[in-house]
């Protein structure tokens, strides 16, 4: 279970920090745009994979919050890197989960779910990334694999 935005309408597109989840968010807010529904952006996290929160000092952790804002801050940095076409409605999201988990939730009661072919984890000569498959296995919306080229 994660902690999955409500989300009632437009378009979810998952971000986990690549170059490549960045094209498939371009692809997704272009087909927003196009329908003139927001562009919900999701990026997944847990402790492990957060970055390093400004409060965290030796012996210190702090709380679940201040990583979410983090993650935040860092998705915000990785989208204001995109041209978005004009008109776009980009709301970013922190959702603490598993990356297929918080992407099929969050997306439940959107029009598409919209994933890179593969990401920035696992291996380079992977055509479809373990997330994308999930996602394509289990969502219950439309789903959008988005192929990008990985250089060798």
């Amino acid at each position: 279970m994660t902690n999955a935005p409500e989300i009632t309408s437009g378009i979810v597109a998952g971000h986990d920090g690549s170059a490549l989840a960045s094209a498939a968010v371009l692809a997704a807010a272009e087909l927003a745009v196009r329908l003139d529904v927001p562009l919900h952006v999701v990026r997944a996290w847990t402790l492990r994979t957060a970055p390093t929160p400004p409060t965290m000092t030796p012996g210190y952790v702090p709380p679940s919050e201040d990583f979410e804002a983090a993650v935040l801050d860092e998705l915000s940095d990785h989208l204001g890197a995109i041209t978005f076409p004009e008109g776009a409605d980009v709301r970013p999201h922190a959702v603490r989960g598993q990356s297929a988990e918080a992407l099929i939730e969050s997306a439940a009661g959107a029009e598409m779910l919209v994933v890179g072919n593969r990401g920035k984890g696992g291996f380079r000569g992977l055509r479809l990334g373990s997330t994308a498959d999930q996602v394509l296995r289990h969502a219950k919306v439309a789903v959008l694999v988005v192929p990008t080229v990985v250089n060798p």
